[in-house]
């Protein structure tokens, strides 16, 4: 029988912040400036010792890479893993610290039913084996934001295993053309985080915060089926709308929530997988791309030029754009595994293996965490292709960027506009508009009532898409303006007097005979230029398509 899920909270007790002297065991920092805590996580795939790579064959062969991915995802749960202190990223330094995450003598792991849950979730929705018994283990090494020298985690029997995740790229760099991609997923486990450590290089002192030690931590170890950045930029960022979408981790890799390390290696097609390298804690998804292009392209320079590729982890620093050294790789017996002896099996049940009158509150059951999964990004692309009869294309870029999907929706409920053009304005122009100052589409000084409002006037040619834009420039000024009452404000109503555009018309023909004759002998520019002249004259109040249909009437 599993350990009980549900447990009191632990005692919390604020520890003041704690000073290494600077003679102590350095580390290099992480690209963000802050500390590489998971700089010696053990790569669940098994290491072998310090390797090289042999020298390549003469003769300008093709290079093939080989990329593989780990994943460390924050679990979305209000206290750790093992123990009842609250989780919280905007906590002052060593103030949700148990006894437990102190590693005091005498203390010992409750297992936290939600990260269970989590992690069943995150399998299930990655298409894996639930394993219905997972074990727990110690993985030893010391740091000083590790208080008990060593991680709990699952290394022989982990929770979750053989799965797969689907995700699109774009061949040649066109979102007109995507292709779908699987990899497999080896494992996902369950594991405590490590506090963190924050090097002062003037002072040569390192501070550390207790407060993240013991976070659950859910890891993702993927297969070799990688082959470049963008495709690890794919995965990762399907991974990150998968855990949003479950609630199991927010993923957000600014605040640390998503880690990821990748395993990198070249070799010829046909022969055998080279020596890989690992670069760690890679907080980003552009800098996961560039960090991997730039160690395939390092490796193929290395080997090509007679050199050798060491089995070592290097951090990426992304003002140079390139990876470094950090350590010799360790192999999987420098981390002595053990079992972890506080700990008892874990076990799950579905509905066929639950235990008759089994309390609900004791026991973790499979297929009913299956039965509460939620539309994941997938299938909420099909259901926008099939609803709307977008682009799959579109689609994604919907869904890649955090709140836009949810705009849109809010736009189409309240606009007789058709879906392709509200697609168009959200993702051309709101969009653009929001990359350019930098906000968030959460931030947007244009509400989606307003943006309707606009689609509106413009689907009943009230207004022209020329004057359309002006409107949306005065929206974004965020006025508490309507739409309507801008158009009125800068009379940019259409010109609905047909008699008086074509007076309008035949004078600036009248006027500009030079160019009446270039346009009779088919030269493009010369109409664009009466359509010009015609539109400045009515305050860009006329329709081009009906002034070009008038020039075109009037000249024939």
């Amino acid at each position: 029988m599993a350990a009980p899920m549900l447990r009191g909270v632990s005692p919390v007790r604020r520890w003041s912040l704690a000073w290494v002297d600077g003679g102590s065991r350095h580390r290099r920092t992480s690209p963000n400036g802050s500390t590489s805590n998971r700089i010696r996580e053990q790569s669940s795939v098994a290491q072998q010792p310090l390797h090289t790579a042999q020298k390549p064959r003469k003769g300008g062969h093709k290079w093939a890479a080989v990329v593989g991915l780990e994943i460390h995802a924050q679990i979305s749960s209000n206290s750790k893993l093992f123990s009842g202190s609250q989780v919280s990223f905007t906590a002052p330094p060593n103030s949700l610290v148990s006894f437990f995450d102190a590693s005091l003598p005498g203390t010992l792991p409750v297992l936290n039913r939600r990260c269970v849950e989590a992690a069943v979730m995150t399998g299930l929705a990655l298409n894996c084996r639930i394993n219905k018994k997972s074990l727990f283990d110690r993985k030893h090494y010391f740091y000083a934001d590790l208080p008990a020298g060593y991680q709990i985690t699952q290394q022989r029997l982990p929770i979750a295993a053989n799965g797969s995740l689907s995700y699109g790229v774009f061949v040649g760099n066109r979102w007109s053309h995507m292709a779908t991609k699987t990899v497999r997923i080896k494992q996902i486990q369950l594991e405590q985080d490590s506090g963190k450590s924050l090097h002062d290089d003037l002072r040569s002192q390192t501070l550390i915060d207790l407060n993240r030690a013991g976070v659950g931590l859910l890891e993702v170890v993927m297969e070799p089926d990688l082959s470049c950045g963008e495709e690890a930029a794919a995965v990762v960022k399907e991974l990150q709308l998968i855990l949003q979408a479950l609630g199991t981790s927010q993923a957000n890799m600014a605040e640390g929530q998503l880690r990821v390390d990748a395993n990198i290696s070249v070799h010829h097609p046909g022969e055998p997988l080279g020596i890989r390298t690992e670069v760690k804690n890679l907080n980003s998804i552009r800098f996961l791309a560039r960090a991997i292009d730039h160690e395939i392209q390092r490796q193929i320079n290395e080997l090509e030029s007679g050199g050798e590729i060491l089995n070592e982890t290097r951090s990426f620093d992304p003002k140079l754009g390139c990876t470094v050294p950090m350590r010799d790789k360790e192999g999987k017996q420098d981390y002595r595994f053990m079992p972890e002896p506080n700990l008892p099996p874990l076990v799950l049940y579905d509905t066929a293996s639950l235990p008759a009158g089994a309390d609900s509150q004791q026991v973790i059951n499979i297929d009913q965490i299956r039965d509460a999964l939620p539309e994941l990004p997938s299938a909420t692309r099909k259901r926008l292709v099939q609803q709307y009869g977008m682009l799959p294309e579109h689609s994604f870029a919907l869904l890649n960027e955090a709140g836009l999907l949810q705009f849109f929706q809010n736009v189409m409920k309240e606009t007789r506009a058709e879906p392709k053009k509200v697609t168009s304005w959200v993702l051309n122009t709101l969009l653009g508009y929001l990359k350019h100052h930098n906000l968030a589409v959460s931030e947007s000084p244009i509400t989606p009532s307003a943006l309707a409002g606009l689609l509106d006037l413009l689907d009943s040619k009230a207004i022209s898409s020329s004057a359309a834009k002006q409107v949306f420039e005065e929206l974004w000024k965020g006025e508490a303006k309507t739409a309507a009452q801008i158009v009125s404000e800068k009379q940019l109503e259409l010109m609905q007097d047909q008699e008086a555009l074509e007076r309008l018309c035949q004078s600036m023909m009248e006027g500009h005979p030079q160019v009446v004759m270039d346009m009779k002998k088919g030269n493009p520019r010369a109409i664009n230029k009466l359509i010009g002249l015609v539109r400045k004259a009515t305050l860009n109040r006329a329709d081009p398509a009906v002034i070009k249909d008038t020039l075109e009437r009037l000249s024939s």
